[in-house]
């Protein structure tokens, strides 16, 4: 039998989140190939894993963007270990670390009542979306490594709840990805990433004014993977987002429950076209 003493959850080593990035990947979710480094960047310190009796058994990670918001995600019980208690003391440690924040989750719509049994409610489904998608440069895309950080930083904070400084320079600098700003009278109008995954590549995010500015940034994108299979999460509640996934030919393979604690953020959720990942929002 189990003895309390024989279950403990502290803060992940750097090596440690990507091992509970290799577990998402024997899960099925295709993580990017440098998930580790970029999603530690958005908080070190929210990263745990669950060990019983010196083996790594359960992982979440609890990621405090500031001192109002928060992310919850890879939460995973490794097979064999399931059933025993381990899931809820690493997922009741992730709840206390993020405290009184309004906190986002995209669970498995099946778990729906689970979730609502910690506080969350239903904000939205998220849409995932696969395809190959054609590719073709745009007059107005630039590198987002050349406009001012600053810039890009402001243009992600109106489609996000937080500023996520340290997370977004490691995002669009990690290796095997294209970052891409489109500049539209000297401003910058949307940006968007492509990152290469254990299976084909995934775009996230892509932030857009408008559906014009998304397509020109989805095709540009593309044009840097060609003949890549490519993952795009979409948000229901935009309908041109939708629409774009489907006009490009992606067809829809699975989708999430976006969830909250309190009430959905106050973002320009029409300017989201492709939320950045399941597993940090």
């Amino acid at each position: 039998m189990d003895q309390p003493g024989d279950f403990i959850v502290r803060t992940m080593s750097a090596d440690e989140v990507a091992m509970s990035v290799e577990w998402a990947a024997a899960e099925g979710w295709n993580p990017g190939l440098h998930d580790p480094h970029c999603f530690r960047e958005a908080d070190p310190n929210g990263f745990f894993v669950g060990v019983w009796r010196g083996e790594p058994v359960a992982c979440i990670c609890a990621v405090a963007y500031d001192d109002s918001f928060g992310f919850i995600g890879l939460y995973i019980v490794k097979p064999g270990f399931r059933h025993r208690g381990f899931g809820i003391r690493i997922w009741q440690h992730g709840m206390h670390y993020l405290g009184h924040r309004n906190i986002g989750l995209d669970g498995v719509v099946a778990q729906q009542a689970n979730y609502r049994k910690s506080g969350f409610r239903l904000a939205y489904r998220n849409i995932r979306y696969q395809g190959r998608v054609s590719g073709i440069g745009c007059a107005h895309v630039v590198a987002a490594a050349d406009i001012p950080f600053e810039q890009l930083l402001a243009y992600d904070r109106r489609c996000f709840p937080a500023q996520r400084d340290h997370f977004l320079r490691a995002w669009i600098a990690q290796p095997d990805a294209i970052a891409l700003a489109t500049i539209d009278a000297g401003r910058v109008a949307g940006y968007g990433v492509v990152r290469r995954c254990e299976a084909g590549c995934k775009i996230g995010p892509l932030f857009a004014d408008d559906a014009g500015v998304a397509t020109g940034l989805i095709r540009a994108l593309a044009a840097r993977v060609p003949r890549e299979v490519i993952v795009l999460d979409v948000p229901e509640t935009n309908p041109a987002a939708v629409a774009l996934a489907e006009r490009h030919g992606m067809t829809s393979v699975f989708e999430t429950a976006r969830m909250y604690t309190k009430n959905a953020p106050a973002i320009a959720i029409d300017r989201v076209f492709g939320v950045t990942s399941f597993e940090l929002g």
